[in-house]
């Protein structure tokens, strides 16, 4: 029996989901997939940094608590940044023109063998390298 693959989200997909901006139904349909088939849903801990730091700025303290609630609801598994995940970001920022954000969800979505879930068109210069589920 083949067994399905985790999920890692980049902030894109998950801003799009709180502000209920395009693509949002599809993120959330994936969500819903992701709990019926009991899979695991990561969140790299730089990118959780993105969805906190956008949203304030974008909408204030109040919208950023309710982001932070969501993820807590939807109970992803955060990931820390470790060296080894660092050094490895460095590497694909060393030989891509994407953020270093972007490197460390490539990064961590290949060391935990999962699907990247985003609508960022920096991650077309990178889908050769892991799945992506394009929002």
């Amino acid at each position: 029996m083949k067994r399905e693959r985790n999920y890692l989200f980049d902030s894109f997909a998950l801003l799009k989901l709180f502000q209920k901006e395009k693509g949002y139904k599809k993120t959330l349909s994936l969500l819903e997939y992701i709990e019926k088939k009991k899979l695991v849903k990561y969140l790299n801990a730089i990118n959780l940094g993105e969805i906190i730091y956008t949203t304030k700025r974008t909408f204030g303290d109040q919208k950023k608590l309710e982001a932070l609630a969501n993820v807590e609801r939807l109970k992803f598994t955060i990931l820390p940044v470790t060296n080894v995940l660092i050094f490895d970001a460095a590497e694909y920022k060393s030989e891509y023109s994407i953020s270093y954000a972007d490197c460390l969800v490539v990064a961590s979505a290949l060391q935990h063998h999962s699907i990247v879930v985003t609508g960022d068109p920096e991650f077309k210069k990178v889908e050769h390298l892991l799945e992506i589920e394009w929002i």
